[in-house]
């Protein structure tokens, strides 16, 4: 048996670290460089990766005899992969069979397998990088990245809190109470860890590992068997990862179907009827309000962690840098094409302009400068590819399509099957932006002034959900104003952004991802809240002889 815990140990007490001090650190390189990972893993992940097309997944000792998978890049070509596909049935026996062992197991064995796990997965970044593009329509550069090693770092980040929790308490303890001139009454007590139960992580089309690693690792660390249910249009990735988590998992003498793959297709899922089996006690949901609202509604046996829908804000009252914010807002607008939970789409400027570093600009200057800096970024074909991706999905592309009649069109972009955003004019009592239009859709708002755009933006993300919020001005106590407006919101500002840190990006041991205070999501990534009703502790106590 493996002792993946002493292997990893400097990783895990430097995790650990690094949660408490929010400082930059990651084990795992963000750079798709030859020089990192050797100078053939591109190559070798390319060729594993087709290799994979047209051909069965090979899942040793899952249950389910049927197959499955429909997934088609959308970048084109069909990946033909068929998947085991078990029943809801069989992945509940085999979970729960599963869970006794996973139960007993130390916090050290389950969190050396999770840690091993995201090595193993760290090298085969060029593979899931692969794996991401041609299921999500990322470019690959951001493919790579997170896909791999930022969905690894979110992973570990999560073991790394569930085990910050797992120990913060003694597991034995000698009670001494005493009596006065009596004996004092001696106990020997002593704490178990009980899992929950059976955990569920349901997957999403745009960045299936991002956003599932958390929850997945922080289940299984702390002793929780995990079905994994991808999005039918982005299974890949997380089948690469069950079948790497199952092969460590047998390695480390634990039952291998403590990770299982539920795969369905378009018009036949079964999400819903595991997310509202008795036996799951934990769902991990990323996706549309919607489906969190069902969720809420019908699976009340479980707890759920969730991150839906929500509308992003950029509140520009003032710059002292206009090119600098109108380049950096315009790689944040077209970044993926604006398919990320992060990507800003209301943007709030004071009717009568702003000033800035190049006098007093107009609305429609500050408007015209945005545009010219978007064209600017994308006016190259091969540039504006790796920057904006495909659209993953048909429903994303007939939405901006139809967005293009709800104001004054000041950039097509997409609308016109043109890379990066639509942008599109409207006053502050249009109702068209009061709702999240995901994809690549932008709203310039005109606001009465600046602090009707902070309130406006602010109210929003209360009522509606926010992720993410941004503010460009010069005044210090207007900034301090939003900053308690945001705040009060549950939304996490950026100010004053320029340069090669934009808006989307979310930092694993140092931002806190979601704050779980509005409508946007129920859990944060990855305080404590998200891993400690993973378990519960349980006390044996007698007597001291």
């Amino acid at each position: 048996m493996s002792d993946f815990f002493g292997l990893h140990r400097t990783t895990l007490e430097a995790a650990v670290t690094a949660l408490a001090c929010r400082e930059y650190w990651t084990p795992y390189p963000e750079v798709p460089s030859g020089k990192i990972y050797g100078e053939t893993a591109k190559a070798e992940g390319e060729a594993a990766f087709t290799a994979l097309m047209g051909q069965d997944f090979d899942l040793p000792g899952h249950p389910g005899q049927a197959r499955a998978g429909a997934e088609v890049s959308p970048f084109g070509p069909t990946l033909g992969i068929r998947y085991p596909a078990a029943t809801p049935d069989q992945l509940i026996v085999a979970a729960t069979a599963a869970a006794p062992a996973l139960a007993a197991a130390s916090p050290q064995v389950r969190v050396g397998v999770c840690i091993e796990a995201l090595a193993r997965l760290n090298r085969h970044s060029f593979l899931i990088g692969n794996a991401t593009m041609h299921t999500t329509g990322q470019a690959f550069a951001m493919a790579f990245q997170a896909g791999g090693p930022h969905a690894q770092d979110r992973g570990l980040e999560a073991v790394a809190a569930a085990y910050a929790e797992m120990t913060r308490f003694a597991a034995q303890a000698r009670w001494e109470k005493p009596q006065g001139k009596a004996a004092p009454i001696v106990m020997q007590k002593s704490w178990t860890l009980r899992p929950a139960g059976i955990a569920l992580t349901i997957g999403c089309n745009t960045f299936p590992t991002w956003n599932s690693y958390p929850g997945l690792f922080a289940s299984l660390a702390t002793g929780n068997p995990v079905i994994v249910k991808p999005h039918p249009r982005a299974i890949l990735p997380l089948a690469l990862t069950v079948r790497v988590l199952r092969e460590v998992l047998a390695e480390a003498g634990l039952p291998a179907d403590a990770v299982l793959l539920a795969v369905d297709e378009p018009g036949a899922e079964i999400t819903k009827t595991l997310a509202t089996r008795p036996e799951v006690k934990l769902i991990d949901y990323t996706g549309s309000s919607a489906f969190g609202g069902w969720l809420r509604d019908n699976a009340r046996q479980a707890q759920l962690f969730t991150e839906e829908a929500g509308v992003n804000s950029v509140v520009i009252a003032a710059t002292s840098d206009l090119d600098g914010m109108c380049a950096n807002l315009a790689f944040a607008l077209s970044l993926y094409s604006g398919q990320m939970c992060t990507s800003p789409q209301n943007l709030y400027v004071p009717a009568g302009g702003i000033e800035t570093d190049k006098g007093h600009k107009s609305f429609d200057e500050v408007a015209s400068a945005l545009v010219v800096a978007i064209d600017g970024l994308l006016s190259d074909p091969a540039r504006a590819a790796g920057i904006c991706g495909a659209i993953a999905n048909p429903a994303t592309q007939a939405r901006a399509e139809s967005a293009a009649a709800i104001g004054r069109v000041l950039r097509h972009g997409a609308a016109r099957g043109e890379p990066g955003p639509l942008l599109l004019a409207v006053d502050a009592h249009d109702t068209a932006a009061a709702q999240e239009c995901f994809g690549p859709v932008a709203f310039l708002i005109a606001t009465t002034d600046a602090d009707a755009g902070i309130a406006q933006g602010a109210n929003l993300a209360a009522e509606k959900g926010a992720i993410t919020a941004a503010l460009y001005d010069t005044d210090e106590a207007r900034i301090a104003r939003a900053e308690a407006a945001f705040a009060q919101a549950g939304v996490n500002l950026s100010i004053n952004l320029t340069g090669n840190i934009f808006v989307n990006q979310s930092a694993a041991f140092s931002d806190f991802h979601v704050t779980g205070a509005n409508p946007a999501g129920n859990a944060s990534l990855t305080d404590t809240a998200f891993v400690a009703t993973r378990f519960r502790r349980v006390m044996s106590r007698r007597l001291a002889a």
